[in-house]
């Protein structure tokens, strides 16, 4: 029986008597590709924000491997093992690629605020474990050639890739993917497809995305939730998705 990672239970989420969420109800099992789409609007992003702690429910329950992660900070959730892209790419700009990278490896160090202040004990071996590790994860993204550029400097694509990169960084278990096909071009599309296929085999990732390319949803997501109004309206495989005549009317612009 699979096991269940992400659930949420009756969320609700209101902002000045507008219900941006609601009676949010739905599972991710371990090692799923799930996806979650809807028109603009819907509610996706805010769906997103709750399950990191960026906002907090008005109503209802998360939990994440089995521990509620309602009223917890974003870093506390970051720490708990939940990772996020954003649909606006938030790098640290003034930084290099590779400093963006190791920023993340911090939330697993293994020394203490004296060794980091005085330079001593672990510091300098858990630095340069990270900086391997970064470096081994820029790799993977083709970004090892751009590590000492400024982040601001890449191409879109390539910030993109560095983003996701930096999220694998903080070692989730669960990797929220904000719209990562925003503004890529077919072939770049095609491109993330086969590496978010690949990195959640390698890393052993469950995933949930957001997007609004539907190829790439229809591609490579096992299960899709489809949000309306901040409301559920349909889920299932993406075969069943793409003939569900509510989602046909709601998101695709079609008759019900």
């Amino acid at each position: 029986m699979a096991k269940e990672l992400l659930k949420a239970t009756d969320v609700s989420e209101v902002f000045g008597g507008l219900k941006a969420v609601s009676d949010f109800n739905f599972h991710i099992n371990k090692g799923e590709l799930v996806g979650l789409i809807g028109p603009n609007g819907a509610g996706k992003t805010t769906a997103f924000n709750l399950i990191t702690g960026v906002y907090q429910p008005t109503t209802g329950e998360i939990h994440f491997d089995g521990k509620s992660i309602v009223g917890l900070k974003p870093y506390q959730i970051t720490q708990r093992g939940i990772a996020r892209t954003f649909q606006n790419i938030r790098l640290f700009s003034e930084l290099t690629v590779l400093e963006n990278v190791k920023i993340a490896f911090h939330f697993h160090v293994k020394y203490g605020l004296l060794e980091s202040v005085f330079r001593m004990g672990r510091y300098f071996s858990e630095e340069e474990k990270i900086e391997e590790e970064a470096l081994k994860l820029l790799k993977i993204f083709h970004l090892e050639d751009k590590a000492d550029e400024l982040a601001k400097n890449l191409p879109y694509g390539a910030q993109r890739r560095l983003e996701i990169a930096r999220a694998l960084a903080a070692k989730p278990k669960l990797l929220l993917l904000d719209e990562p096909a925003a503004g890529m071009n077919p072939q770049e599309t095609k491109e993330l497809m086969e590496m978010i296929s690949w990195i959640r085999k390698e890393f052993g990732l469950t995933i949930l995305l957001i997007e609004h390319d539907m190829s790439l949803v229809m591609g490579i997501c096992e299960r899709i939730y489809v949000l309306e109004y901040g409301m559920i309206i349909a889920q299932g495989t993406p075969d069943v998705i793409k003939n569900d005549p509510e989602v046909i009317r709601a998101y695709l612009g079609g008759e019900a």
